[in-house]
């Protein structure tokens, strides 16, 4: 890797030579052929950053960080004043004479050896620094203390992260996303349900005890009621979205057409066949038959005609279509299991069972999930910069985030992982973490960018100042505003500051924000969970929750939260006058950030007695949060999610009330887990309603 941008700062042409002392494709150095090799870096200071130079002026090699522009003319040493494990120079020594050295007695490239060189390199910026001197946006506060107490738990027992099972588990999980494609066209001759599989590996984890972190291993029911109700709302056909009168009429045919070839492929009861062909023909001839016919007309005809042929269709569809949700459990399991074997083959101390700790009674603030096995040695991962994205490679498979979200997760690394104080790990650490949330997404073209939804920066500094939030419920470290939160994958965030799924997480007092993802079995357990949460607790203790305002019809979730007893008040965000932080926050342009809902929020405040006492809604505080949802003048923002929306043919303006939530779906305000997506796993409506999906 040449340094020429180096040079352009020292005002030296410089070169820069790998580990091994070969220098790069620019020629050789300017240096007497008598000149021995260099010696080789270790492997420690190439991942710190470091790497070695040759000063055609001087004649003599140096080193350069790359993320702190610090240079040297001797080698670096690790461990005491370098960028990744004392940043601030806290454990160096003092120096003994001004600027000329430093801390651990190597000398900096003085100014005076770098005449007519421009700006000088400072002699040291943290790689944090670094990122505020660049022109970005900040989305978060990592200053807020918590005030969320819990009881003092032991560590937990997951196995430790490592980019060889990252890749291993990224390649199985593609794979298996490619087994529910083809069983999905094969057996029913469908594309599959857009984001369904997202959805599908959200609502398992609700229930899955198994031991992988993504993957569905040990789930009772085996068959997912998540996929199999969107398959069967996509049989015979997928019902799109429609605008004109030719459309609604091809649909219409289309519909027909499908059901009466289906019902004659399936061993059907005869009394299905007669139904189903019946109807089908009867619709078909009214369409030859009557051409003035409206674009309502068509909606109606064709509504009357998936009542009355539904039923039967998915009776003949119910064991095809469960099958494909049992194969695809069935592989996830047996891929979990070879991951979890492999995973154990790479550890120098595998775990041995263990019974679960008791609960400790020692109350503390909440702190990020430990993990009792240690660590063992991660491979390399290199680390390079494009512009303002940096760019991490293993073998080959390269994940990217901005530089500004990358320096958040150094930070929330520095505040959170205590095993690494070198940061030795730190970017394969990083890797595995990208990795797991981008296969988590899936490859499609915006698929799973509703899965990181999150509230504006000024909403939450107006629920921190007005109600003592401290703590998001469903978020990850990409897309967190807090330094604690609870997010889908304790094994890798915990190094980032997660505090493990929230579906297991107790608090005994404190005040947190909740913006789930909107999938019917996770929202129904999420609200569970703050039922025994509230009841339990005589702390003050408060949850100001964020769903859409899904009313027709209303989910499950949303009507017990609106007649629970701890329910204080209740506030409607109209359609089109808030917006959102899109998923793709860690990647994404500045213009692309923001885009608003098409559907109402519903802001619930549940709280007990105590922490209504100590944030009660009062009218002032609820102006403020109001006032700070408003969309900002200052910034452009999208009217849509990217990725189209199917919805069911109700309506007589083709958008139906039951699937008006695969609309508002795209435009949902975003869990901030890495689970949620764009279509609902709600039932009752003909389209699969479109939810986000977030983590436990």
């Amino acid at each position: 890797m040449s340094s020429d941008s180096q040079g352009s700062v020292k005002g030296e042409a410089a070169m820069m030579l790998s580990p091994s002392g070969s220098t790069s494709s620019q020629g050789p150095p300017l240096s007497p052929s008598t000149t021995s090799k260099p010696p080789e870096l270790p492997d420690e200071l190439v991942q710190a950053g470091w790497s070695k130079c040759w000063s055609r002026r001087e004649n003599r090699p140096y080193y350069f960080n790359r993320f702190t522009n610090q240079s040297l003319w001797e080698v670096p040493v690790l461990g005491q004043h370098d960028v990744i494990s004392d940043p601030l120079g806290l454990n160096a020594a003092p120096a003994e004479s001004g600027d000329s050295t430093l801390g651990n007695g190597q000398r900096k490239r003085r100014s005076s050896e770098e005449q007519g060189a421009g700006p000088n390199i400072s002699d040291f910026m943290p790689l944090s620094c670094l990122c505020l001197n660049h022109n970005y946006d900040i989305y978060w506060d990592l200053d807020v203390q918590t005030n969320a107490v819990i009881r003092e738990r032991p560590p937990a027992n997951h196995l430790p992260p490592h980019p060889e099972i990252e890749l291993q588990r990224a390649q199985l999980v593609t794979k298996l996303r490619q087994h529910y494609h083809e069983l999905c066209h094969q057996r029913e001759g469908i594309e599959p349900p857009r984001e369904s599989f997202n959805r599908w590996l959200l609502e398992r984890k609700v229930i899955d005890k198994g031991h992988d972190p993504l993957l569905p291993s040990d789930c009772d029911p085996i068959i997912s009621p998540s996929m199999f109700r969107e398959v069967m709302n996509d049989i015979p056909i997928r019902l799109s979205r429609i605008k004109y009168k030719e459309e609604a009429r091809k649909l219409l045919f289309k519909y027909a057409e499908a059901a009466k070839k289906m019902i004659d492929s399936r061993n059907a009861s005869p009394e299905s066949r007669k139904v189903v062909k019946w109807n089908a023909e009867d619709t078909m001839s009214w369409l030859r038959r009557d051409h003035s016919a409206s674009k309502e007309d068509y909606m109606d005809r064709l509504e009357h005609l998936r009542q009355q042929c539904g039923p039967h269709v998915a009776a003949v569809a119910k064991d095809s279509v469960e099958g494909i949700c049992s194969k695809i459990y069935q592989l996830s399991a047996e891929y979990s299991r070879r991951l979890r074997q492999t995973h154990l083959s790479l550890l120098q101390d595998p775990p041995s069972e263990t019974c679960a700790s008791p609960q400790q009674s020692r109350l503390v603030y909440c702190y990020p999930v430990r993990l009792v096995i240690p660590s063992p040695p991660l491979p390399r991962v290199e680390l390079h910069f494009e512009n303002d994205v940096a760019c991490l490679r293993f073998r080959g498979e390269m994940v990217k985030v901005n530089r500004g979200h990358f320096c958040k997760l150094e930070l929330l690394y520095r505040y959170s992982c205590i095993d690494d104080p070198r940061f030795e790990k730190f970017l394969s650490r990083v890797w595995c973490l990208l990795k797991r949330y981008q296969v988590m997404f899936g490859s499609n073209a915006n698929e799973g960018t509703g899965l990181q939804g999150a509230l504006p920066v000024s909403v939450f500094e107006a629920l921190n100042r007005q109600f003592g939030v401290s703590f998001e419920c469903f978020a990850s470290p990409l897309n967190c505003y807090f330094k604690q939160f609870c997010s889908a994958f304790p094994d890798i965030d915990g190094f980032f500051g997660s505090r493990g799924p929230f579906l297991s997480f107790c608090p005994v007092s404190g005040s947190f924000e909740a913006n789930p993802p909107f999938c019917e079995e996770l929202m129904d357990a999420m609200v569970t969970h703050f039922e025994e949460l509230l009841e339990q607790s005589s702390e003050p203790l408060s949850f100001i929750v964020f769903v859409p305002e899904w009313r027709d019809p209303v989910t499950p979730a949303l009507t017990r939260m609106e007649a629970s007893r701890f329910l204080r008040h209740q506030l409607s965000v109209p359609a089109y006058e808030h917006e959102y932080r899109s998923g793709s926050q860690h990647i994404c342009k500045r213009d692309e950030m923001y885009y608003r809902a098409v559907h109402g929020t519903a802001v619930l405040f549940l709280q007990n007695d105590a922490g209504f006492a100590k944030w009660s809604p009062t009218p002032e505080r609820l102006a403020e949060l109001t006032a700070a949802y408003r969309p900002s003048s200052s910034r452009t923002s999208s009217l849509s999610s990217p990725g189209p929306a199917h919805i069911a043919p109700g309506d007589r303006d083709s958008a139906a009330k039951a699937s008006d939530r695969t609309q508002s779906g795209v435009m949902s305000p975003g869990a901030h887990d890495g689970n949620n997506n764009n279509s609902s796993c709600s039932s009752g409506s003909s389209g699969s309603p479109q939810d986000k999906m977030a983590n436990m």
